[in-house]
């Protein structure tokens, strides 16, 4: 098993790992709209949210020697349910290799933010 960290990520906020590499996969952990420079939450809106959570993504995944179009299962966490199609918008740009999905709609987010997402892809570590 191999742990993943990037700077170009935020860093955990708790006792886990970015992402752990396994058997060929990466498995992600949810990442959120933290802006990896300032340490903060700066999005606002759930379109600006969700383009800095597939960022953040997106640096995890290289690390790991994966991309999105690597992607065979994500898992979405919205904290309003109204947002899903601002959402999935934003979200077809970066998953155009349409991985299984499932999206649910949770009562909180950490940080208060609006989108969370962890994703599972093929590696070549």
């Amino acid at each position: 098993m191999i742990k993943i960290h990037t700077d170009k990520a935020p860093a955990a906020v708790g006792p886990y790992s970015q992402a752990v590499v396994s058997n060929g996969m990466v498995y992600t952990s949810g990442q959120i709209a933290i802006d990896p420079v300032s340490n903060t939450v700066k999005a606002q809106t759930i379109e600006e949210q969700t383009e800095q959570v597939m960022q953040n993504l997106g640096a995890v995944l290289l690390t790991a020697g994966s991309s999105f179009e690597k992607a065979v299962k994500t898992t979405c966490f919205l904290a309003d349910m109204n947002d899903f199609a601002a959402f999935n918008e934003i979200y077809g740009k970066y998953f155009t290799s349409l991985p299984a999905r499932s999206c649910v709609a949770v009562k909180t987010l950490p940080k208060g933010v609006l989108v969370e997402v962890e994703v599972i892809a093929e590696t070549t570590l």
